[in-house]
Order: C-alpha cells, then sequence, then structure tokens
C-alpha cells in the first residue's frame, strides 16, 4: 500500500492527487491527463495540464513517483500503457 501523504522540499503532493496516483499503482485505473503526462516522463505536457496546485506541487509529485512507486509503472508511455494492460 502505498504513502497517504508525501511531502518533499516542505511541498505536500495533493491528496487528490495522491489518490489519483494510488488508484492507477494499487487498481490499474487510468488516471487523468495530467498525472498520465507524469508517469510517462512527459513534463512539458504534465505542466500543460497542470492546475496551480499540482503546478506548485510538480517537484513532490515527481519525487513521490520515483521514490513510492514500483519501478516499471512510469517512465514512458510504452511502460504506463503496458501497466494498465496487466489489469
Amino acid at each position: 500500500m502505498l504513502s497517504t501523504t508525501f511531502t518533499h522540499m516542505g511541498i505536500s503532493v495533493p491528496q487528490h492527487t495522491l489518490g489519483g496516483i494510488r488508484r492507477y499503482v494499487e487498481d490499474r485505473i487510468p488516471p487523468g491527463g495530467f498525472l498520465t503526462a507524469v508517469l510517462c516522463n512527459d513534463l512539458t505536457e504534465a505542466v500543460g495540464r497542470a492546475d496551480s496546485e499540482n503546478t506548485y506541487a510538480l517537484p513532490a509529485i515527481v519525487a513521490y513517483i520515483y521514490n513510492e512507486t514500483p519501478a516499471d509503472c512510469h517512465g514512458s508511455r510504452e511502460i504506463v500503457a503496458k501497466w494498465l494492460d496487466h489489469a
């Protein structure tokens, strides 16, 4: 089970974002456009899709994904697609 809170450099990951990450990792539910872009390592797309809360928290979100989620569930569009195919 993933952490329900995460803070990196004094910035907390928003609860609604943590929920999306947890549903993606634990239940393999496709996330929205912002989280999909982050998981695919497309930070240009992520910034373009982020609301103000997630824009501010982006470094913490990336740190959470890197440190708390399985390495085989993020990093490229192909990896994310493969993760979701094994639902």
